[in-house]
């Protein structure tokens, strides 16, 4: 058993109900994850469903934490919220809120997620909503993109926020200590894009981070940037056609093998599947700005991955995530006021 690197064992509470395969793979990632990864686990979800998934004897670090309903894709969040207070991913969130929990992990509609969170824990300050994000692309591991599709519409300050949080991510999980960031964009020129990358270039050239100006499409895979950003309507798309082509590739692998069995293209099929769908074997990835640790991962997502999810929230909270990005949020906002007023 692995334990924490600051010696204290965090509680972790985790939406059994979220997610397409749950609560059968996230009741499996969860009892792992209790046993093997220094953890305590609070698995909520609704009781009568999780009783014939679980041992007759728990371990002594999970327990179950009863909830009523769940919140799905197809909900607007905070309606949802009000309909279903006591949904698997509201009680969730409200226990990190009442001091019961540490973090919350769910694999489930990142919308609700993310409500749920703003509702119990509210933002850091200087973010209007929090952003999701991390490496998406196996072919550039160390490439993080966000926002991955939280928020559609953004104002530039939101992107430069944006800059700032893949920032510490980068720093905090890949050990970069000057992440490259940059802005997505239609051509590396600053004269390019749209609006609203025009004008965050200005922000970002004001901020102190190590900006590297505009980067296109073709440069993410091959990983030109450490931080890329962009709005949530693009960043979804992005990561989503990423997730297509590659099964599209694999199918097609496949049938091209013909009348032989394909077992020789078995382990590339498998890489080509993970270089592709990186953020479901990753666990996925912690709601950037909110204030508190809240980990959203894959819908898809296998007991492994659960279990990602749930080191992830530890790991997190081992290295101060959260503290980390308010400390910088608050240089970057006091960097961008004094050039603002020399320039004045």
């Amino acid at each position: 058993m692995t334990e924490s690197q600051s010696g204290q064992r965090y509680r972790i509470a985790v939406d059994a109900m979220g997610g397409d395969n749950a609560p059968a793979e996230t009741v499996r990632g969860a009892l792992d994850a209790a046993e093997q990864c220094g953890v305590d686990v609070l698995l909520v979800g609704d009781s009568d469903a999780l009783k014939p998934l679980l041992p007759s004897s728990l371990p002594d670090s999970l327990r179950v934490v009863p909830s009523d309903g769940v919140i799905s894709e197809d909900d607007q969040p905070l309606e949802a919220l009000r309909a279903k207070p006591r949904a698997s991913i509201a009680v969730a969130a409200g226990l990190v809120k009442e001091g019961m929990a540490d973090a919350y992990v769910t694999m489930g509609s990142t919308g609700a997620a993310m409500a749920a969170g703003v509702v119990a824990l509210g933002c850091l300050e200087g973010v209007d909503r929090p952003a999701l994000g991390g490496p998406f692309l196996g072919l550039a591991p160390r490439t993080v993109l966000l926002d991955l599709g939280t928020s559609v519409d953004n104002r530039p300050s939101q992107l430069l926020s944006y800059g700032v949080l893949g920032s510490v991510l980068a720093t905090v999980f890949l050990g970069i200590e000057e992440p490259r960031v940059a802005l997505l964009s239609v051509g590396s020129e600053e004269s390019k894009g749209n609006r609203q990358v025009r004008e965050a270039h200005q922000l970002f050239r004001e901020s102190g981070l190590h900006f590297i100006g505009n980067v296109e499409g073709v440069d993410v895979p091959l990983g030109r940037a450490d931080v890329v950003v962009c709005d949530g309507f693009v960043g979804n798309i992005l990561m989503k056609f990423a997730e297509g082509l590659g099964m599209a590739v694999v199918e097609y692998l496949q049938s091209s093998a013909g009348g032989r069995d394909g077992s020789e293209a078995g382990p590339l099929l498998q890489k080509l599947s993970l270089l592709t769908n990186y953020v479901e074997h990753m666990g996925g990835g912690p709601l950037l700005g909110l204030n508190g640790v809240g980990i959203v991962g894959h819908g898809r997502s296998k007991a492994a991955s659960v279990r990602a999810g749930i080191e992830m929230a530890r790991t997190s909270l081992e290295r101060d995530l959260v503290g980390m990005m308010s400390r910088e949020l608050a240089r970057v906002r006091r960097q961008v006021k004094d050039d603002q007023e020399r320039e004045s």
